[in-house]
């Protein structure tokens, strides 16, 4: 999803590159994170952009996707604000138009730290913690903000049972500076364990890197090893992963200054 958001909706050729324009494309598409939505909205309204943004227009489109097949992605979860709409996906739409109408993409352009971008979303009705922090992670990567990454860090509840199948029950309430130590200190324990990390051409692990590996673990050992339990008890994953065709080049946000990813695939 993240490849998607980063080459089709926040750097797509042509698209207009204001702070408005991308703020609402990246919320937009995250508050879906499903490609075949974006892809259908796309098909039914043209270019998707705030200027053009009419409720009506977007909640006929999404009505009619809706009616195709799930318009949410399973990714994680996302409650519904309450703004007295029937549907889910009607409530989400007059969260983005609050947000828009609130200037928020003016705010968090303006925003210092990553987590000043994280305090200003997480204000909003139905947007908690964790979805707040991956929502800043993913501004980020846009024009718009160019903030440290490595400045704080929100554990998600897969990378909170991941971190407790990996250090045991000591470790409720300290995931975040365990996350922040595994950062620290990786090339420490990389050269302790011999191992040969292959970075991105020199980018080394993230904060969000290591909260995303931790969540792995977790879905990994819920089939590998059902038996160790992690915080919520957890032991089905959601789905299974089956290859599609071949593997696209990834693609990084242009400001990384990093080389073709040819070299990783």
């Amino acid at each position: 999803m993240t490849q998607y958001l980063i080459s089709k909706v926040q750097y797509r050729d042509g698209a207009p590159q204001s702070a408005d324009e991308i703020v609402f494309r990246t919320l937009l598409f995250k508050t879906f994170n499903r490609i075949s939505t974006w892809e259908q909205l796309e098909g039914e309204l043209g270019e998707i952009t705030w200027a053009n943004f009419r409720f009506d227009h977007y909640e006929a489109a999404l009505r009619k996707a809706s009616s195709l097949g799930p318009i949410y992605s399973a990714a994680y979860m996302m409650p519904p604000p309450k703004f007295g709409e029937a549907k889910k996906y009607r409530n989400h739409l007059r969260l983005l138009e609050l947000m828009m109408a609130d200037g928020l993409p003016g705010v968090i352009s303006k925003a210092k730290s990553l987590q000043q971008v994280f305090a200003d979303l997480v204000r909003y009705q139905s947007i908690g913690p964790f979805l707040a922090y991956q929502y800043a992670i993913d501004l980020n990567y846009s024009p718009v903000l160019e903030l440290d990454e490595n400045e704080f860090v929100v554990a998600g509840p897969g990378a909170k049972d991941g971190i407790r199948k990996c250090f045991g029950k000591d470790s409720a309430g300290i995931e975040s500076e365990i996350i922040e130590y595994m950062v620290t200190h990786q090339e420490n324990h990389f050269q302790r364990l011999s191992l040969d990390f292959e970075s991105l051409n020199g980018r080394p692990i993230h904060l969000i890197d290591a909260q995303n590996v931790f969540c792995e673990v977790d879905k990994y050992s819920r089939v590998a090893h059902p038996e160790i339990s992690g915080i919520s008890g957890r032991s089905r994953i959601k789905q299974r992963f089956e290859p599609s065709g071949q593997v696209d080049v990834p693609v990084f946000p242009p400001k990384w200054n990093l080389a073709s990813g040819n070299d990783w695939i």
